[in-house]
């Protein structure tokens, strides 16, 4: 007698006989079967109630730091450039603002481009090689800035830090994506995207210590703060190499209940596909991902929260320091704000992956970033303007966390998911590349007048994309909900009718 059980994780066990078969959101079709023996040996040694959180706790503690540490250096290895301007850097080597700018490009422009290649080379090599190989390379020529006597050195420097470091957030967020289910992972990424706000808060800090090394052996602080910040991501990405596991179960210290818990999790929540093989999903299922609704909706989302976050991350001390403060003082005052949004942030993941809401996040960060912009506009009271930051700056680090946790929950099979992944990378990084100038070149301090209208432009942008991928996402549900008990053709991925869309 063949009996059908609903579970709540999005997926429809059958039991028959002595094995288990389960109907994932993937696709219809793709069975894994599972023998009642395992489940109940894993049960044996694992209750659901306490298993779940230790396993996942565990893993935590396996990837995250590592992972964290290569995004906090990446972050603190791009923007210490404007560190580096309030040091004097761009008047040492006569670089106009135009200049400034430019340079700022040439870093983006390979940024930009090379996640794909990377996020492919990832599923070849795997990324215990390749990440850690990226965090060596970017480190040394993070390092070799501070050499650099002249501004076509400059541009050389920063092309290769944008083609060294440009993979890494999507590989990240692949990788990550690949270790935890769905409901998890917003959190987790917010917890890597904190390194973005911890490093432009840290930044200030070690700035401000870093540049009184001024003369030392003859070099000027801001030449010392790119050479002890490169030396140190160098050293460790040479550690990472023993750090980084291929995948979830080879990481170390898991016991195999564990980890049939973990390859359980996964198969349920679609994450992993049962005899998934590249020749399955070939260069269809590639462009696949760049004609989906939902998929060009948040990829704009990340275009405009892109050339926010960007802005924010190379110019904010700068933006301090037409305030009122100099010096180290407008480095350090850059602090605060970053340091609300790591909390902030993490909270509201938290949330999001409780209930399983993305889009009212990115919404709401936006409505707040909004608030920032228009405060900064329509002032002309420097303690007011400094004070909308705390509005500007959290509301608009918090939306990236839920703009790749929805990107990743609602595209499948891996290669979608990777092209899609790198696709919002892309899209943020051209953002940067707007931000560089609008904010560098075309809009002139201490107001930033032009910058902030088009920033808050982009807010409101936001706003409707992020709304009509809800509305999307929702009709689709509701449709495929109408669909399943009707015959049909299976399909692949999160095309299936079997795939419930994460809202």
């Amino acid at each position: 007698m063949m009996t059908t059980v609903v579970e709540p994780a999005e997926s429809i066990i059958s039991t028959d006989g002595d094995s288990v078969y389960e109907n994932r959101t993937e696709n219809e079709g793709d069975r894994v079967a599972l023998t009642a023996d395992s489940r109940e040996g894993a049960s044996e040694c694992l209750s659901p109630s306490s298993s779940q959180g230790r396993v996942w706790t565990k893993m935590d503690l396996i990837v995250l730091p590592v992972m964290t540490t290569m995004f906090f250096l990446s972050s603190l290895d791009r923007s210490n450039i404007g560190n580096a301007r309030v040091a004097g850097f761009q008047e040492q080597l006569g670089i106009t603002d135009e200049q400034f700018s430019f340079a700022l490009t040439i870093t983006i422009i390979p940024y930009s481009f090379v996640n794909f290649p990377t996020n492919a080379l990832q599923k070849l090599l795997g990324p215990r090689l390749l990440l850690p190989s990226m965090v060596v390379l970017w480190g040394a020529v993070c390092a070799f800035q501070g050499l650099i006597k002249d501004y076509p050195g400059l541009l050389t420097c920063r092309f290769f830090l944008g083609l060294f470091e440009g993979g890494l957030l999507p590989g990240i967020v692949l990788y990550l994506s690949s270790f935890y289910p769905k409901r998890r992972l917003q959190l987790r990424i917010s917890m890597l995207l904190s390194a973005v706000s911890l490093a432009s808060a840290f930044s200030g800090l070690l700035a401000a210590a870093i540049v009184k090394m001024d003369g030392v052996s003859g070099k000027p602080g801001w030449a010392w703060l790119f050479i002890m910040e490169g030396t140190f991501t160098v050293l460790f990405g040479f550690a990472a190499f023993f750090l980084v596991p291929d995948a979830p179960t080879s990481a170390p210290f898991f016991t195999e209940a564990e980890k049939d818990l973990i390859k359980r999790a996964l198969h349920e929540d679609g994450i992993i596909l049962v005899g998934e093989e590249d020749k399955d999903y070939t260069w269809t299922e590639l462009w696949r991902a760049f004609v989906q609704p939902h998929v060009i909706l948040i990829a704009l989302c990340g275009f405009f929260n892109g050339a926010t976050v960007s802005g924010l991350a190379y110019f904010l001390p700068s933006i301090v320091a037409g305030l009122g403060y100099a010096g180290a003082e407008a480095q350090l005052m850059s602090v605060p704000p970053f340091a609300v949004t790591a909390v902030l942030s993490i909270a509201s993941s938290f949330l999001a992956d409780r209930y399983a809401r993305r889009g009212i996040a990115i919404v709401s960060f936006a409505i707040v970033a909004a608030i920032g912009l228009s405060v900064f506009l329509a002032s002309y009271v420097n303690v007011v303007r400094y004070a909308s930051l705390f509005l500007l700056v959290p509301g608009s680090f918090c939306i990236a966390p839920p703009l790749g946790a929805w990107m990743s929950n609602n595209t499948a099979p891996t290669i979608r998911r990777a092209t899609a992944l790198a696709l919002l990378s892309t899209m943020s990084n051209l953002g940067s590349i707007a931000s560089a100038w609008i904010l560098g070149a075309l809009s002139a301090p201490p107001r930033y007048t032009t910058a902030t209208a088009v920033l808050l432009a982009f807010q409101f942008g936001i706003i409707a994309c992020a709304a009509g991928n809800i509305l999307w996402l929702s009709s689709e549900n509701a449709k495929r909900e109408g669909q399943r008990g009707l015959p049909g053709a299976a399909a692949q991925g999160n095309d299936s009718i079997w795939y419930t869309y994460v809202l």
